[in-house]
């Protein structure tokens, strides 16, 4: 494995530590997603395999562009078929959520909080304490989503438009 995190940081211009914080973040989901934290990965992030990304350097798109090239070579790699340990985190259990709206684009959960987003068809679903609710995405492409890191269970998505406030999206189901 050390020889692929090097090889991998060669490829992508990320330093051995960079390269390791991101394929630890994925080894603990199986290779699937990552929650990860690092000033040369653009500081927090969300990476999910099918291609959801959001770093805190939003705006820096080259960046974000290495940063998801790296993640799908990881993936691809032997950091994805590695079991996981007990006590590590296993991926958001993504057949709960409401049928009618297919697989979803991106999962996630932390802090009692649980979002699912079904971008082909316009829909967020977030779980707050056992409690469904869905929203309309109206227009706006889903790019990534953030949970707050702290005490509070705020979830912050990106789009096309710039950041969405989920209290300003219509309800379809609570």
């Amino acid at each position: 494995m050390s020889d692929t995190i090097e090889t991998l940081g060669l490829k992508h211009g990320f330093s051995r530590e960079a390269v390791s914080v991101l394929a630890e973040a994925m080894r603990r989901s199986g290779g699937t997603q990552a929650q990860f934290s690092h000033p040369e990965l653009g500081g927090m992030g969300q990476w999910s395999q099918g291609g959801m990304l959001m770093i805190g350097a939003m705006n820096d798109h080259a960046l974000k562009a290495r940063v998801a090239a790296l993640a799908e070579d990881l993936s691809k790699g032997t950091v994805g078929r590695q079991s996981t340990s007990p006590g590590s985190a296993t991926p958001p259990n993504t057949s709960d959520w409401p049928s009618e709206f297919g697989s979803p684009s991106a999962t996630g959960s932390q802090n009692g909080v649980r979002y699912a987003v079904f971008r082909e068809e316009r829909r967020l679903a977030i779980e707050r304490d056992g409690h469904l609710t869905v929203y309309d995405t109206q227009d706006h492409v889903v790019a990534g989503a953030a949970q707050s890191q702290g005490r509070g269970t705020a979830l912050r998505l990106s789009s096309q438009h710039g950041d969405i406030d989920i209290e300003t999206l219509p309800v379809v189901h609570q």
